[in-house]
């Protein structure tokens, strides 16, 4: 069975699933999408694309998009990150507060909220214009000029921010952001409101499939960086269900509240889904039992 068939086969078992999980109406624009849609696209490394469903159909990717602020930040100033963030699982839900009051303004990894507010502020220091600046990192990873931001749902997001708003004073009490606080959480919730299909989100993670070089055949982090970050996807991307996605799937990978899911086999390949509807702890219920299958019926899981 070729890898189309296979996700023709995932996807018929899938769409029609009396549960869907519940679309992440915390944030009124994300509400607006149909729990009906389901893509899922395959990337291998050779650039073979197969896709099924919805897989081209650009959606919210929300936290997806801290993968990629944090790889910006690694070209900018290297091994000085880990200074203001640590990499170790949180085994609490994207948005806690409490182990940062614990913890003396230390990010538990960079993956959660907090962390990637602290990614956003060195980003905000070191380039020059931060929201063009990251968009077009973004546009020449992925290779394609039409990825942009959603300005709806990143307005949505300010309005309804107010968890995002604690994170971020609360690091800035603890002198762990620079920058003005509005300025830094005005380009986080446009890092989240940038708008991707499944193919395309494949395209942005080659490099983590390809030792660091994107789809265009440009070099962006060394392979020591990019086994870093394999591992923190591995242990990180899920928040508190983490340990569960590596038992289940078994690929570094990073969810986003707007359904989507992107993961990697280095050396392999790069698969991504998108079904809006998600389980209690905001990650996309279908999206994981798809990438399960995947890795279960092509035996091409990382272990």
């Amino acid at each position: 069975m070729g890898f189309q068939d296979i996700l023709e086969e995932i996807h018929s078992k899938l769409r029609d699933a009396p549960h869907k999980g519940v679309v992440a109406s915390y944030i009124p624009e994300l509400g607006k999408v149909s729990i009906k849609n389901l893509g899922i696209c395959l990337l291998t490394l050779d650039q073979e694309e197969y896709g099924v469903g919805e897989f081209q159909t650009p959606f919210s990717i929300q936290s997806i998009s801290k993968v990629l602020s944090l790889t910006l930040a690694l070209n900018l100033i290297g091994t000085e990150v880990w200074k203001r963030v640590d990499v170790e699982p949180s085994g609490d839900p994207f948005n806690f507060l409490s182990l940062l009051e614990l913890e003396r303004g230390i990010p538990r990894n960079p993956l959660i909220n907090a962390g990637a507010i602290v990614i956003s502020d060195i980003l905000y220091s070191n380039l020059k214009n931060p929201k063009e600046d990251f968009l077009n990192f973004v546009r020449e990873l992925a290779n394609d000029d039409t990825i942009d931001y959603n300005l709806d749902v990143a307005n949505s997001e300010k309005k309804t921010g107010f968890r995002n708003v604690a994170a971020a004073n609360l690091l800035k009490s603890f002198n762990n952001i620079q920058n003005n606080v509005d300025d830094v959480l005005d380009f986080y919730f446009h890092q989240c409101s940038l708008t991707m299909s499944c193919s395309q989100l494949n395209k942005t993670f080659f490099m983590f499939a390809n030792s660091g070089k994107s789809i265009a055949g440009k070099t962006y982090l060394n392979p020591s960086q990019v086994k870093r970050m394999n591992a923190l996807m591995i242990t990180c991307g899920f928040y508190d269900e983490a340990g569960e996605f590596a038992f289940e799937v078994g690929l570094p990978g990073k969810s986003g509240v707007g359904g989507g899911i992107v993961a990697v086999h280095p050396g392999k390949y790069s698969i991504a889904t998108w079904a809006p509807g998600l389980n209690v702890k905001g990650n996309s219920l279908l999206g994981m039992q798809a990438l399960e299958m995947f890795t279960t019926k092509t035996g091409l899981s990382i272990f």
